[in-house]
């Protein structure tokens, strides 16, 4: 654990050591972090903003191309969020219609109960606009194509939603590691700037949090039990 730490901290440093180990490979390890990040509910963990950001920056230095890895993050993003959907939408129902009382079911003990419920509500919320809004928080942008095909979203209405966020998200974090990235300062103190990029993604999962504490009945999923489709989304 304290090495993953270690390298989310100094993601510039360890993506700097992979491209010196596996040259041109180093592009299909990015895209197969992006895609489990956002295509598997049981890998929120891995670096996703911050990754983004030192992309950007090392494709402004040159040690990466960034022509080439802007593009393919963005089909990894837009991929893993399609296979989360069409995993949600066979194995979610199972998820959230057992026995609230099994605690140690086989989905309990691979999923996070409580994430899939605070996803469902932001779903809940902001309708397909969350698919996009999503994009840009941690925890939410693993879980948010999971409970969207659950709840039966239609396809092309997510998929329309699952591409904007993902050029929103790759091109925004990207830009600006490739603008900010290699300012001495930044390149000096990349770990205090990463911790930056983190705290400002969860600005919305802090917010929501405080909401919840001011007023926890307006924050209840009022079909979280089921997930029954949204009539809007189901057309």
């Amino acid at each position: 654990m304290s090495d993953l730490i270690h390298n989310i901290l100094h993601i510039d440093q360890a993506l700097k050591g992979l491209v010196d180990s596996y040259g041109v490979w180093v592009y299909a390890i990015l895209f197969a972090i992006v895609f489990c990040e956002t295509g598997l509910v049981i890998t929120p963990f891995l670096p996703g903003d911050s990754l983004l950001f030192a992309v950007g920056a090392l494709g402004g230095s040159g040690v990466l191309r960034a022509e080439v890895a802007a593009p393919l993050l963005l089909l990894a993003a837009v991929l893993g969020n399609t296979s989360n959907y069409w995993i949600g939408r066979y194995i979610g129902p199972k998820v959230f219609s057992h026995a609230p009382e099994d605690a140690r079911s086989f989905f309990d003990r691979l999923l996070n109960r409580k994430h899939l419920l605070k996803a469902h509500q932001f779903f809940e919320k902001h309708g397909g606009k969350a698919i996009s809004l999503g994009q840009f928080v941690p925890i939410v942008r693993t879980f948010c194509p999971f409970v969207a095909g659950a709840g039966s979203m239609n396809y092309g209405r997510f998929i329309f939603f699952n591409v904007v966020g993902a050029i929103a998200w790759v091109g925004v974090c990207t830009g600006a590691g490739y603008v900010f990235g290699n300012i001495p300062w930044v390149k000096h103190n990349f770990s205090v700037v990463v911790l930056g990029v983190v705290a400002v993604s969860l600005i919305p999962l802090i917010i929501e949090f405080v909401k919840h504490k001011l007023n926890p009945e307006q924050h209840v999923s009022p079909v979280a039990a089921t997930l029954e489709p949204r009539k809007s989304d189901a057309a």
